[in-house]
């Protein structure tokens, strides 16, 4: 017999919708359709510090289901462990956690009494807003997998990623004629150093300024945060000169809303020898 914590619920279609980086103009007539067609939007509350960004998706709700309007039910997200040990590890606990969440969510969305006479659904259509897109540097695709029984459906709905911001805010192509970039994390360039066989890279889930590590000779950083907010940072220059003014940017930005989210484009003088080896921590 089944001990699955999923199986006391119908059959559940899922649809990720991607939802930008918080401008309401990011969201694409796809994506409010899709808003639009489901049974229950589920929307994760991640403490008090970033109350903003809950805010910010029951917003883009607001602004754009129209009746019958889909339910919304919040659920509280768990705090990845962080502790030192197996980095991996922590994230696939963290992954079944928030599995578990969506399905006391859905579970209790599900137990409260349903508005006018219509019956329930033979599949209900659950979707979740994800910031960016969900393709790229986000796990909800992953933790949609851990449910057992699988979903019978997953869609997934295109958003503008923050590259894709940082890019258009800044007015600046990614790439150099032909040639190729890659797209990493402030945890892989502290410990892997410059990325190989490239010369612009782009840096995302950087909460230690990375970029300050590197040697700054021949680097220019393209930098911004809350990318298509109202509250949008933006800063660019020689990474000697800029990064440091960027470092006390972000770490007022971060004091004065309580949560920050960031991305910067790195590009090296074409020549360069690469960075042998990881580069000096600037923590």
């Amino acid at each position: 017999m089944s001990t699955s914590p999923f199986q006391d619920l119908p059959p559940v279609a899922l649809t990720l919708i991607g939802i930008g980086t918080g401008n309401p103009d990011h969201l694409t007539r796809q994506a409010t359709t899709a808003m639009n067609a489901a049974d229950l939007i589920l929307l994760p509350h991640k403490g008090e510090d970033k109350a903003e960004l809950a805010a910010l998706r029951q917003s883009l709700c607001d602004e754009v289901l129209v009746a019958p309007a889909p339910r919304i039910a919040g659920f509280d997200m768990p705090v990845r462990r962080s502790q030192g040990g197996d980095y991996l590890a922590q994230v696939d606990e963290w992954h079944a956690a928030i599995a578990r969440c969506w399905h006391d969510a859905i579970a209790q969305a599900l137990s409260a009494p349903a508005a006018g006479d219509a019956p329930a659904p033979k599949v209900l259509r659950v979707a979740l807003l994800v910031w960016g897109d969900p393709a790229l540097y986000d796990s909800t695709l992953r933790i949609a997998a851990r449910m057992q029984p699988s979903p019978v459906r997953v869609d997934v709905v295109a958003g503008i990623t923050s590259v894709q911001a940082l890019a258009a805010a800044h007015a600046v192509p990614l790439n150099d004629i032909g040639q190729p970039f890659v797209v990493t994390t402030g945890r892989q360039l502290r410990e892997q150093g410059w990325p190989a066989g490239v010369d612009t890279a782009v840096v995302m889930l950087d909460g230690q300024c990375s970029f300050m590590g590197l040697p700054p000779e021949g680097l220019h950083i393209w930098w911004g945060a809350y990318l298509g907010m109202s509250q949008q940072l933006l800063d660019s220059g020689p990474l000697a000169e800029a990064g440091p003014r960027i470092e006390r940017t972000r770490a007022a930005a971060r004091a004065q809303h309580g949560w920050l989210m960031d991305i910067y484009l790195l590009r090296r003088a074409s020549g360069l020898p690469a960075t042998e080896g990881p580069p000096v921590s600037a923590v």
